[in-house]
């Protein structure tokens, strides 16, 4: 619809300064000749929109304007009460803000809309506390404190200064350059750099944290998703993790994947079974997460692993192999 083409037009020039016509069309997947009638419709209606001419051109708003939320559409304002269901906002410390963001979500709503949107938003539920088996879903926590700090910092792009707790290793001081957040599956991480490496660390890991005044060595623009998916490509072919080949049932594969590291790979076998390549920390991390699946698991590959698992199993069996004796 073209009033929400408008209303997006605007968005984007004040998200994004100014842009060119064809980089409008582009976001809006309409034609230039389109956008050029949109902007004079826009500046008909008072929009404080105007063209700057030359090389590095294109189309700003006058600063300071700002656009009233009574344009919101109903499911629009559903999608966004929706997303408040769910935890992850948690994970980096923004629940209240969030709370209070969506009460002025449903204030800005015309009247009529009011009430089907907070009444429909109750029927949707967005990754609960716990599974069908009553498993309790656990969400990473960070002190308010430290994570204000660490928002700050990011947001800003100073530096920060952390006190963190490695994997086997005592907690220490370290400055970083933060270069963002992100939530993955209640758990949150902070990507930055130190001494210009790359550097990923668990926020559950961070005991403390400091905004420093000096601005990070970082670039201005930034594509997470990139950033992530690269990092994670390293990370599973890095270091001395264990790569292990399981067979596993249907319903256990969410149990499996809570305990691993990472997936390389996944697909269905001929007994109806899943095959999987995981990744866990070490011998020890697989044997005792494949342990916890009983029979509903087989580890395949390698050898040595199937070795203590037998070994483990034959001990228990010797254990309970005879009648236990009777108490004195």
């Amino acid at each position: 619809m073209r009033a929400d083409r408008l209303v997006s037009l605007v968005l984007l020039l004040r998200q994004r300064g100014r842009l060119t016509a064809a980089t409008l069309a582009r976001e809006l997947e309409v034609s230039t000749r389109t956008v050029l009638r949109d902007i004079e419709v826009l500046s008909a209606a008072g929009v404080p929109v105007y063209a700057e001419r030359g090389r590095h051109g294109g189309f700003a708003l006058l600063p300071g304007y700002r656009m009233e939320l009574t344009d919101l559409r109903h499911d629009e304002a559903l999608a966004l009460l929706t997303a408040g269901s769910a935890r992850s906002e948690q994970v980096l410390g923004l629940g209240p803000a969030l709370a209070s963001a969506l009460r002025k979500v449903v204030d800005a709503l015309p009247e009529v809309h009011r009430a089907s949107a907070s009444d429909a938003a109750q029927r949707f539920l967005v990754d609960p506390e716990t599974d069908l088996l009553s498993r309790r879903l656990v969400v990473d926590e960070v002190p308010d404190a430290t994570m204000t700090e660490v928002r700050r910092a990011v947001l800003a792009g100073h530096k920060l200064r952390i006190r963190y707790a490695a994997t086997g290793q005592g907690p220490r001081w370290r400055t970083v350059d933060p270069i963002g957040l992100v939530t993955v599956r209640d758990r949150g991480y902070l990507l930055a750099t130190r001494a210009g490496a790359d550097r990923t660390y668990r926020l559950s890991r961070l005991l403390a944290a400091e905004e420093l005044p000096e601005p990070a060595q970082r670039p201005n623009r930034v594509d997470l998703d990139r950033i992530w998916r690269e990092r994670s490509a390293r990370f599973l072919s890095g270091g001395d993790h264990l790569a292990v080949l399981v067979r596993v049932h249907p319903q256990r594969r969410e149990d499996l994947l809570d305990s691993a590291l990472a997936v390389r790979a996944e697909a269905p076998g001929p007994d109806g079974w899943l095959r999987l390549e995981v990744t866990f920390q070490d011998a020890r991390h697989a044997e005792w997460a494949l342990w916890q699946l009983g029979t509903d698991a087989e580890a395949l590959a390698p050898r040595s692993l199937r070795t203590s698992l037998r070994e483990r199993a034959t001990e228990i069996a010797a254990r309970y192999g005879d009648p236990a004796p009777e108490p004195e």
